[in-house]
């Protein structure tokens, strides 16, 4: 059976080097300040995609994503991999999003596509920890959804997921179109391959584009394939008082790195006394 899969991507700021310009005046995630990378979990379940893409002939594997113009990079780091195609949703109405305003993006842009039979995304964003979007994407959809995937298998419009949850693991099965998401501890992302990253390392959406005239313009009339897709809220027909800040009942109140430092230490030996007595200062500062 061939799928027509949908990857929920996301570039994030580099959680491991927040300073002090992390945060905008307006209380959001200050981008332009941080490195950006692909969400970690996003990766585990871009792999899961190209897996299924792998175990049913003639499928497909498009990469949606939400961001400025530099998040294409996340495109192309699908694309890389093996992935067909990708959507960039980009427009300054998209700004500020929170879990709301971004699934709400999402899911408009997702019934744009057309005909899917398997969105899949990472459990949650570093930048954020909520593991919200997902859930949402699929109640805004109205489609079945499974959470804490490890592995997906697909047969007779069938998805059969083993989930990683608290105090063991389950198998459960519901039938497609279905939203998943995955846990990091699936298996990690193939490496970007050799051969795409030379056909698709020019590929960009056209706010991306070098200007007219300059170096490799003429390429993109000769491969079209190397022009993502780029969509604003009026292409996918959405509503702006329900995208970016306008659409987000909540508010990022601040950014911080915080710094655990030890006030005072104290060692140990292995004897029962001194375990004894470890024990007991926990207990009496109730720690434990």
């Amino acid at each position: 059976m061939a799928l027509k899969i949908v990857v929920l991507a996301k570039q994030v700021p580099d959680t491991r080097n927040v300073g002090k310009d992390a945060m905008t005046a307006e209380g959001t995630v200050n981008r332009a300040a941080l490195p950006a990378i692909f969400n970690p979990e996003d990766l585990n379940a871009l792999e899961q995609a190209l897996r299924l893409k792998e175990q049913n002939p003639g499928s497909t594997v498009g990469i949606l994503t939400m961001g400025p113009p530099r998040a294409g990079e996340i495109i192309r780091q699908g694309l890389y991999r093996g992935a067909d195609t990708g959507w960039l949703l980009t427009d300054r109405l998209f700004a500020g999003a929170d879990t709301l305003a971004t699934s709400y993006a999402l899911a408009t842009a997702i019934k744009k596509i057309g005909d899917v039979d398997i969105v899949i995304g990472g459990r949650q964003a570093i930048d954020g920890d909520t593991a919200q979007v997902g859930p949402q994407v699929a109640q805004k959809l109205g489609l079945n959804q499974v959470t804490y995937a490890e592995e997906i298998s697909v047969k007779d419009g069938v998805a059969t997921v083993k989930r990683h949850i608290d105090g063991g693991v389950e198998t459960v099965q519901a039938p497609l179109p279905v939203v998943i998401t995955v846990n990091g501890s699936a298996a990690p992302c193939r490496p970007q391959n050799a051969k795409l990253v030379m056909k698709y390392k020019r590929a960009t959406c056209p706010l991306e584009r070098p200007a007219e005239g300059t170096a490799y313009d003429a390429l993109y009339a000769e491969r079209p394939y190397l022009t993502l897709n780029q969509w604003s809220v009026a292409d996918v027909d959405g509503d702006p008082s329900q995208c970016g800040l306008a659409g987000s009942p909540t508010k990022v109140k601040a950014v911080k790195n915080i710094v655990f430092q030890a006030k005072e230490s104290k060692t140990l030996t292995a004897s029962d006394a001194d375990v004894e007595g470890l024990v007991k200062d926990l207990i009496e500062e109730k720690i434990i």
